[in-house]
């Protein structure tokens, strides 16, 4: 019973703290830029945010649980993902400086017209309502199992008071808080690992000996999620709304430097995971970890998903806001900003009541956004509009085909889990990449 009343100290002094730490927005720029005293962020700055703002509560809860299923290789796979900064780094550095783009709606709006934008703002909404709850609910199921009160309570409680702070200082907010949040992590991690390495029967060696690296044990995930590091940040506006705040020099640098750093706090995550398996654990692999050491670990562990969960909660905020208010145009003032704050904060907690799937709102939406590869990839390559239709569309499909689980078997090619997940991916890419490029074949 006394470790409730810490996770819920926990809770609410953190929220709190942040709150009063906090920039109160007074102009558009404060709330929708992070511009403060006519100053961008630094490098050190949006590196820390960039990562902090990717290390989501479900990121560490599944890194946890891949090194629990598959060893090293489990942490391996799932840091794939976050090869996702060096191409939005680089490519948005390219359109910004090339191309002399200052959103990725406006790059969309002049190249494919309004009905691309539309479409695109479609599947970011989407994206952002599933960050909230696919978060929300790892910090429920340190309160309680899932449709008990704690559960719901604890899980509300949390989001309005992450809604608080980030209603207070929008995309300032955000970013302030990040770096706190940042070094918060790491030191919570520091604490942890040096447990875990502190049980005489379990050292460094344990963990570049565990795991198979063969498909069948984790290599499916590790290139499925690399194919689709290359559209799956573009369809995230936390990740891309940091890519036009500096200079692009300074954000190409925190983008590259985040693609090294945030890798390794996955990775080294995970070896809580492979502490487990050693230990023939089962289950959600950080709790049963924090179970096993006591009191002091579990509240560590609960601390460091509080503060995974806030960071990308705020940014997931400031995003929609923005989304709706500057990119789409529907009303540029700070009530407005803050009442879609409300908004998605309210919209995305209803999937809470529902007991949707925590690992599904990264793997699936990741494969319905594959036919904007080639959108991105050859952002100056000259094609018909009908191109991105075609492309996108493809990829939307097999998402679906995905979901449903109606891929055909003999296309499949390796053994294992996510063989499915990866092969998708591999047939839809190439169906993607041929559809966008086939309307300027044509044409000639």
């Amino acid at each position: 019973m006394e470790t409730i009343y810490w996770q819920w100290t926990l809770i609410i002094v953190s929220s709190l703290i942040l709150f009063f730490l906090s920039p109160l927005a007074k102009t558009t720029d404060q709330f929708f830029k992070a511009v403060t005293n006519r100053k961008t962020p630094n490098t050190l700055v949006l590196t820390g945010s960039l990562i902090i703002s990717w290390i989501f509560a479900k990121s560490i809860t599944n890194a946890a649980n891949l090194g629990l299923d598959f060893g090293i290789v489990g942490g391996v796979a799932y840091a794939g993902y976050y090869l996702s900064f060096a191409v939005a780094g680089v490519l948005i550095y390219q359109m910004r400086t090339k191309g002399q783009f200052k959103s990725i709606h406006q790059f969309l709006t002049s190249k494919f017209g309004k009905g691309a934008m539309a479409i695109f703002s479609i599947l970011i909404a989407i994206r952002l309502f599933n960050e909230v709850w696919s978060n929300t609910m790892v910090i429920g199921s340190y309160f309680g199992n899932t449709g008990t009160k704690p559960y719901y309570l604890s899980i509300i409680v949390f989001t309005v008071l992450t809604l608080a702070y980030a209603i207070k200082g929008g995309l300032s907010s955000s970013i302030f808080t990040d770096v706190i949040q940042m070094v918060l992590f790491s030191i919570l991690l520091v604490v942890i690992l040096w447990h875990v390495f502190s049980v005489d029967d379990f050292s460094p060696k344990d963990v570049i000996s565990s795991g198979t690296w063969s498909f069948e044990f984790g290599l499916n995930l590790f290139f499925a999620a690399i194919i689709q590091s290359f559209s799956y940040p573009f369809h995230d506006p936390v990740l891309t709304d940091r890519a036009f705040i500096a200079s692009p020099k300074i954000t190409r640098r925190s983008f590259l430097l985040a693609s090294v750093l945030g890798p390794l706090c996955i990775m080294l995550f995970s070896i809580i995971g492979i502490y487990a398996q050693t230990q023939g654990m089962k289950g959600q692999a950080a709790v049963e970890v924090g179970k096993a050491f006591g009191v002091v670990i579990l509240l560590v562990i609960n601390f460091i998903m509080i503060t995974s969960a806030a960071s990308t909660l705020d940014s997931t905020f400031s995003s929609f806001s923005k989304l709706l208010a500057i990119d789409l145009n529907m009303g540029k003032n700070l009530s407005f900003g803050r009442a879609s704050m409300a908004a998605i904060a309210i919209l995305g907690t209803l999937p809470v009541f529902l007991d949707a799937e925590i690992l599904s709102a990264t793997t699936i939406s990741g494969t319905m956004v594959i036919g904007l590869t080639p959108v991105f990839m050859f952002w100056n390559v000259k094609v018909p509009k009908i191109s991105f239709y075609l492309s996108v569309i493809c990829g939307l499909i097999f998402g679906f085909v995905l979901v449903f689980d109606i891929f055909p078997k003999t296309l499949i090619l390796t053994e294992g889990k996510y063989a499915d997940l990866l092969w998708v991916n591999v047939w839809g890419i190439l169906s993607c990449i041929t559809l966008y490029i086939l309307p300027k074949w044509i044409k000639k």
